[in-house]
């Protein structure tokens, strides 16, 4: 008759916590070393994270969303028209991946992160040429994109199969 309201883990607040605490210190981070840490895609780094340390779609989802707009708002990088940007690319992985059937073998997981990750990239370069006009920026080389897809995606499949107690789903219980 009621549905129950369902409350965060406190494990996974302290771990969404951590996780946006990182994404804030990314501006941080690049301005010290000089060194343009951004063009390595720190904040789906930071989701792949998220998606691995808790167990909750929803979760992942609200990561997504959560990452650029309160890195935009707190610290002003990325812009607020380019954290939009982000947030649906990030959204997109998010939620695509979480779509897919699960598998136990890497490569189907590589696969579906890959695919995630590349629709992602498609959505976000989609709408930053729609709101943002082609506004250009400093690019990294194509491969530098391509390769970040492929390495976090390896490692994405790698920590998910062959992660103590893991059954090869997103989140190593077997029932996300």
């Amino acid at each position: 008759m009621y549905k129950s309201v369902t409350f965060i883990r406190p494990r996974t607040a302290v771990v969404d916590l951590a996780l946006i605490a990182a994404a804030l210190l990314i501006p941080t981070l690049s301005h010290l070393t000089a060194w343009p840490v951004y063009r390595l895609n720190p904040m789906l780094l930071i989701l792949l994270c998220g998606m691995l340390l808790t167990d909750s779609r929803r979760n992942s989802l609200m990561l997504a969303v959560a990452l650029p707009m309160v890195s935009s708002v707190v610290v002003g990088m990325p812009a607020f028209g380019k954290a939009i940007c982000m947030a649906a690319e990030l959204a997109t992985t998010a939620s695509l991946y979480s779509q897919l059937p699960r598998r136990r073998r890497w490569p189907a997981v590589w696969g579906g992160m890959a695919l995630s990750i590349l629709c992602g990239k498609g959505v976000y370069y989609l709408l930053k040429g729609i709101f943002l006009g082609g506004a250009q920026e400093p690019s990294a080389p194509v491969w530098v994109p391509l390769l970040t897809v492929v390495v976090y995606s390896l490692l994405f499949a790698l920590l998910t199969v062959w992660a103590p107690g893991s059954r090869g789903t997103q989140c190593g219980h077997g029932r996300c």
